[in-house]
């Protein structure tokens, strides 16, 4: 057989360097593809920790709503409540919306949140250590860029797939904050 016949005979070369896995070539998708799926796993985390943030809004304006209810004893200064706790729950409100849409202006806010967070040792520091390295790493700085919010209008079919132990971990959550705020309600 010659080499014509053979279709074979010019791709394979036993000393050719191996592909590099995030040519986009290589992956059988455009450049934008290649880009979308390297950070897909880091704009999840992101809107993940903007998920975080919404729970911790609803916290706190369900908390600043329960000082309507509670009876006050004299001397009793929760005025600065009223307004500290509803002021931070919009403000988290606001962050979380920003990072679910990867806005760049979302990183302030969360940095300073996260900043303060740290205070909590030890799970705080740990926690918003982590959320500070998704917001201000070279990765984070990609996602919240202007490209990669064209590159993601460019690869709406690309979706990042949860698995079913981490909703499972989810709803769990969810279904102890709701029991958490409904004990509370029933005891006040």
């Amino acid at each position: 057989m010659s080499q014509s016949e053979n279709p074979y005979a010019e791709e394979y070369n036993p000393f050719q360097a191996p592909e590099n896995p995030s040519d986009p070539a290589g992956l059988g998708g455009t450049h934008a593809e290649a880009i979308r799926n390297a950070h897909l796993s880091h704009e999840a985390s992101v809107k993940s920790v903007g998920a975080l943030y919404m729970i911790g809004g609803v916290l706190c304006l369900a908390a600043s709503g329960l000082f309507l209810f509670i009876p006050q004893g004299p001397g009793a200064e929760i005025g600065g409540m009223f307004i500290l706790l509803p002021a931070i729950g919009i403000v988290q409100f606001v962050t979380a919306f920003g990072l679910r849409g990867l806005q760049g202006w979302a990183r302030i806010p969360t940095g300073l949140f996260s900043g303060l967070g740290l205070l909590g040792f030890p799970l705080g520091t740990v926690i918003n250590g982590y959320i500070l390295y998704l917001i201000f790493s070279a990765k984070g700085s990609m996602v919240f860029s202007e490209d990669y919010r064209e590159i993601i209008a460019q690869t709406p079919h690309i979706k990042y797939r949860t698995s079913i132990i981490v909703k499972i971990f989810l709803f769990l959550l969810l279904a102890l904050i709701t029991f958490g705020i409904v004990a509370m309600v029933m005891r006040a």
